[in-house]
């Protein structure tokens, strides 16, 4: 593989790995809210599921590439769905301590990945525009889906980071930065469907 065409592969990662999405809003939510130890599980729970829908990116473009359009039309709107839910609840939510298990749970974070239509159009964009002219091979496609999985983690964390420099700023404005990301959410839910 010529060194330009992984190099744009890294440009292009890094681009889409470090925009607002879900899983980067609502990690920066969480850490503004409850802070970087009660929202841990949370940030996991994101990471995990970001891995485990890049395999199943890299699957789809190896073997079934022909129920891909079905597949992605249809988590296209039950990802608007729930994107559209976090966008309310966001809009609404106070700095609280309350409830935060069920808050900042690892499987609210897990599951907001498999309704992420981003990272599902990510990792096969990714795939099929850099890497499949050049292997097709599982392994090679895996490979390239940890790649992406792990920028994607670095870009979170980055995201928690500036949640925590923010902290105190969010406990005096958070209505009006809760309301920003809100309509940050509603941006990608309109990308999404258009």
């Amino acid at each position: 593989m010529p060194g330009y065409v992984m190099g744009n592969f890294f440009i292009y990662s890094v681009i889409n790995a470090f925009t607002p999405g879900p899983g980067n809003i609502l990690a920066l939510n969480t850490v503004t809210n409850f802070g970087y130890k009660k929202g841990r599980p949370l940030f996991w729970g994101i990471f995990a599921g970001y891995y485990v829908v890049q395999i199943i990116c890299a699957i789809f473009v190896f073997g079934v590439s022909t129920f891909l359009p079905d597949v992605l039309g249809i988590m296209k709107y039950i990802g608007a769905a729930y994107i559209l839910w976090l966008a309310v609840h966001i809009a609404l939510s106070r700095p609280s301590t309350d409830s935060v298990e069920k808050s900042a749970s690892f499987l609210k974070g897990f599951l907001l990945q498999f309704v992420n239509v981003k990272i599902y159009l990510f990792g096969i964009t990714a795939l099929t525009g850099y890497i499949t002219d050049y292997s097709a091979s599982l392994w090679v496609l895996l490979l390239f889906e940890f790649i992406i999985a792990t920028i994607g983690t670095i870009a979170t964390l980055t995201w928690v980071g500036m949640g925590v420099l923010i902290q105190k700023v969010y406990q005096k404005h958070y209505r009006a930065i809760n309301i920003i990301l809100a309509l940050t959410l509603l941006e990608c839910v309109y990308s999404m469907l258009k």
